[in-house]
């Protein structure tokens, strides 16, 4: 193809540049519509017609172009636009001297642009499965047709390539959808963005290509197929090269075309791969939209809903806010621990290995503990380690033995290593027992607690 950069004016590139842009490539589409359907001839009196047809339908301004004068502006909108893509090379006039008229036509170098816009603007959706049939149909043709030739499978390479192009694009701008589940702060409106975004225009547009009866694999095993028989047939391909010399004259390798038919199978499987890819994130984007969906519905009712809630919080105070903040939460809660916003912070006591054999009556469910209750209990487990449990109870402990009394509490750190001291006293490694299982009640003015007994184990047991 010749290089069509010399033949491009220098004020063609002002439209990327000009702050009517949008309104400039509309109108180009609109033309281009127009001059498909009119056999590639359009007349100037069709294109205004064609425009103010368009326009007419939606308000737009136009503001004053570097290279429109006052007299421009006087001139309809429809009349104004066909004058400045005219002007700045867009479009072209071409005399008609049968008809003794004007043609308007689009100039090679301009449809490579107005073919791009078409493709941003979502018109050409259905390109992956014209690029499979494509492939298809071509190397069908070069098995059965014996004037096939090489240029064929170059052709059937260069499709397979454009759908690799194809399908990484659309993996790569997948990234956009999940840049949106964090920029929607309500439900609907992420429910919105996924049904009318995601599923219109990726699932339904696109994906769905790949996925439906009529898809990628319908014709892939085909493909695959005919690829292995051409290249183990070695009378044929040299049959294939024979013809060649003979009608054409050309001088055909049986090593290029195995070298094309591996490249076109070498690309299939790189299609394979981008579309197990593209399950991945399919899959990925799902699950994070659902569960984006479950913290917008429930953040309120939920403890890893408050936390999430705290941290946003935290995030978007000043410094001295955020330290005030951070020492008003670390008072109340412990975030270090992850059994806070665990549903298996709480231990369930196993049960006991008769039940298993002999029917029991069913146990009455446990009452269902508040959010601040669950919280008070994992910041009372989590606040003392258990060395410093013990080493309470060895302060208090005279001969291996001791009793609580009136003045064993003070305080409320001292409460909460006494029942934190009962709670050890349970398990098999602990060193010491409480004496008496059932022991009488103490009332000290401010705590109530129970007169235990703790005694040193003779022999401490391995776990």
């Amino acid at each position: 193809m010749a290089n069509l950069f010399p033949e491009i004016p220098d004020l063609f590139w002002g439209l990327f540049r000009s702050k009517n842009r949008p309104v400039y490539i509309e109108a180009l589409l609109q033309i281009n519509e127009e001059y498909q359907y009119s056999n590639y001839f359009l007349s100037r009196e069709i294109c205004i017609q064609t425009l103010s047809d368009h326009f007419a339908k939606e308000k737009i301004t136009l503001e004053q172009d570097e290279t429109e004068d006052d007299f421009d502006l006087l001139e309809p909108l429809s009349t104004r636009i066909l004058n400045w893509l005219l002007r700045t090379g867009w479009l072209r006039k071409v005399d008609d001297y049968d008809t003794m008229g004007v043609n308007i036509v689009i100039p090679d170098y301009a449809a490579v642009f107005v073919d791009a816009f078409a493709h941003l603007a979502g018109e050409d959706e259905d390109e992956t499965q014209v690029y499979i049939q494509n492939i298809y149909a071509i190397l069908f043709a070069f098995m059965k047709d014996p004037r096939a030739n090489i240029s064929l499978l170059k052709t059937a390479l260069i499709n397979t390539r454009r759908l690799n192009k194809t399908l990484q694009d659309m993996l790569h701008n997948m990234d956009k959808f999940f840049a949106g589940l964090l920029e929607q702060k309500f439900y609907g409106d992420l429910l919105r963005e996924h049904l009318e975004g995601y599923v219109e225009e990726i699932v339904r547009k696109k994906y769905h290509i790949l996925k439906t009866s009529d898809n990628f694999y319908l014709y892939k095993t085909d493909i695959k197929q005919w690829l292995r028989q051409m290249r183990q047939d070695t009378a044929w391909l040299r049959q294939v090269c024979q013809k060649n010399k003979a009608l054409r004259g050309l001088e055909i390798r049986e090593e290029d075309l195995v070298e094309q038919l591996d490249l076109i199978d070498r690309g299939f499987d790189d299609i394979e791969h981008r579309i197990i890819n593209m399950d991945k994130e399919h899959t990925k984007y799902i699950r994070a939209t659902v569960t984006r969906l479950n913290y917008l519905l429930n953040k309120d009712d939920n403890v890893r809903g408050m936390v999430i809630q705290v941290l946003n919080h935290l995030a978007e105070a000043g410094e001295e806010q955020r330290a005030q903040d951070i020492a008003g939460t670390g008072a109340a809660m412990n975030l270090s621990q992850l059994t806070v916003i665990s549903d298996k912070s709480l231990y369930k006591r196993r049960r006991p290995k008769q039940d298993f054999t002999e029917a029991l009556p069913e146990e009455e469910a446990a009452p269902e503990l508040s959010r601040e209750d669950i919280l008070k209990l994992n910041r009372v487990r989590n606040r003392y380690s258990r060395r410093q449990v013990e080493d309470f109870v060895r302060k208090h402990m005279q001969d291996g033995r001791m009793e609580v009394t009136e003045e064993t509490v003070e305080n409320d750190e001292d409460f909460e290593k006494l029942v934190l001291a009962y709670d050890f006293s349970t398990r098999k490694d602990s060193f010491y027992q409480v004496k008496d299982p059932e022991p009488e009640e103490i009332d000290n003015g401010r705590y109530r607690y129970p007169r235990l007994t703790f005694e040193k184990k003779t022999q401490r047991k391995n776990t």
